[in-house]
């Protein structure tokens, strides 16, 4: 249909960095470059209509968004980890009000978000995008303890009132060991530093939480290495699962060595200045680290991997405008891409789309539209909008 984004374009779609894509019920795509915090209102032709946000400290600005939705009837929320608040904005880009996210101040985390149609909440999961976490030290109570998770909820948020309403949806599948886990160190003027451990990291072929939501406010959701697709309710949690016989393959020796040794030659192939970590602390001083450590640490990292028992089937999952169920399945290698299949909400099998003839769209909208974010030849961030058949949507 159309295409945005270009270096020798319009100055606003000279993107920085397109964290995410959607549309309205009209088919207005909404383009969010978290690198300038704006978002852009595209019409059906591709050409700008508005745009929305800016950084700042006053209302309708923002300290640090991270995550957007754009509602069915043209309203906004930002989600803004500077205020710890939702920014909603009315159909034509004007700030109406802002909703506290509430909980413990010393900690924010926040994750993706999905509409609701036909209500003032949003559905969120820290799975399925970016997590953002921002710490801070309360006069008086030291370094901030980390929430211990033992699931990955997928939450329903309401945001009518002057602050935030949470509801568990469905608590999704978390493996031991199931993420990076922060580690908080008070500093000399009061504040908090965080830094990962990789100790924490997860396993090798751990199943990932990919989840969507359904028109009718379900949520579809894959949490396991099997293909088992979860329906659930608000209030009701899972109520069905669709299946197909496509079984998950046993972790074996063989795969461990592979996987491996695929990780060890992307390494031997990776420039000294692309490796990260050439700086660290050490009593206050900012200290150069030796490329030839960094990447001998690298090195035993990979050797000491510890993987989890099975190969996951399903490696991605969206849900459609119009309610259809797209779930990327594996391909003939681990950690390749293979067919994307299309269910409907009862589960019945509408097709597949072969390997590598097309993605899964970031975003659906109606009469069909679909928008991908690519890269160009010159590494520069474009979205690409197209139609497919509403069979598929």
């Amino acid at each position: 249909m159309f295409r945005i984004g270009s270096l020798m374009g319009e100055e606003w779609e000279q993107f920085g960095d397109v964290k995410k894509v959607m549309f309205d019920g009209d088919g207005r795509l909404y383009v969010f470059d978290s690198q300038t915090e704006r978002i852009f209102v595209v019409d059906t032709d591709g050409a700008l209509v508005r745009e929305i946000g800016r950084k700042g400290e006053g209302p309708g600005e923002f300290r640090n968004a991270a995550d957007f939705v754009a509602l069915e009837d043209g309203r906004i929320v930002v989600a803004d980890m500077g205020h710890r608040a939702y920014h909603i904005f009315d159909a034509n880009g004007d700030f109406e009000r802002m909703v506290r996210m509430g909980g413990d101040p010393s900690y924010t985390a926040v994750g993706s978000h999905m509409p609701l149609r036909g209500s003032d909440a949003v559905v969120t999961s820290m799975a399925g995008g970016s997590m953002s976490i921002t710490v801070q030290a309360v006069a008086g109570s030291g370094v901030p303890e980390r929430p211990d998770p033992v699931s990955q909820p997928i939450e329903r948020i309401d945001l009518s009132g002057e602050e935030v309403v949470r509801d568990t949806i469905a608590e999704g599948w978390l493996a031991p060991r199931g993420g990076l886990v922060p580690s908080f160190r008070q500093s000399r003027d009061g504040g908090v530093s965080v830094s990962f451990g990789g100790s924490s990291l997860p396993r090798v072929f751990t199943p990932r939480l990919s989840w969507g939501v359904l028109p009718d406010g379900t949520v579809a959701f894959s949490d396991s290495s099997t293909y088992a697709v979860k329906i659930a309710a608000d209030g009701t949690g899972v109520a069905r699962i669709l299946t197909r016989p496509f079984p998950p393959e046993p972790v074996t020796d063989r795969l461990i060595k592979a996987e491996k040794d695929r990780r060890l030659k992307r390494l031997a192939a990776t420039p000294d200045d692309d490796l990260g970590g050439s700086r660290t602390v050490i009593n206050g001083q900012v200290v150069a680290v030796d490329p030839k450590e960094r990447r001998n640490k690298r090195r035993r990292d990979i050797e000491e991997l510890q993987f989890f028992s099975e190969v996951p089937v399903v490696r991605d999952l969206r849900t459609s405008w119009n309610g259809m169920i797209w779930v990327r399945r594996r391909g003939e290698e681990p950690n390749t891409n293979g067919p994307i299949d299309v269910l409907d909400m009862a589960g019945r099998y509408v097709g597949s789309y072969r390997v590598d003839s097309t993605g899964i769209p970031q975003a659906f909208g109606p009469e069909g539209l679909v928008a991908f974010i690519e890269t160009d030849e010159f590494d520069v961030e474009t979205v690409v909008v197209k139609r497919v058949p509403r069979e598929v949507n």
